[in-house]
């Protein structure tokens, strides 16, 4: 998810996103460490997207 398509969320979008993204994160990284998945950059991706997300709620509750 792009920094452009996060800013046009709204806060409560952005909560469920990130929960959504969480949820992600875990399923890929227990998968992972099952059997080896097929793109281990998704992992890294997801994590990235993560920190985008929770920036931009940080960032909008400061305001």
């Amino acid at each position: 998810m792009k920094q452009s398509e996060i800013k046009n969320l709204s806060v409560a979008e952005l909560q469920v996103q990130l929960s959504q993204l969480k949820k992600t994160y875990t399923d890929l990284k227990s998968a992972h460490a099952i059997s080896p998945i097929a793109n281990p950059l998704q992992i890294r991706s997801t994590r990235k997207a993560i920190a985008r997300v929770a920036t931009e709620l940080s960032k909008r509750e400061l305001q």
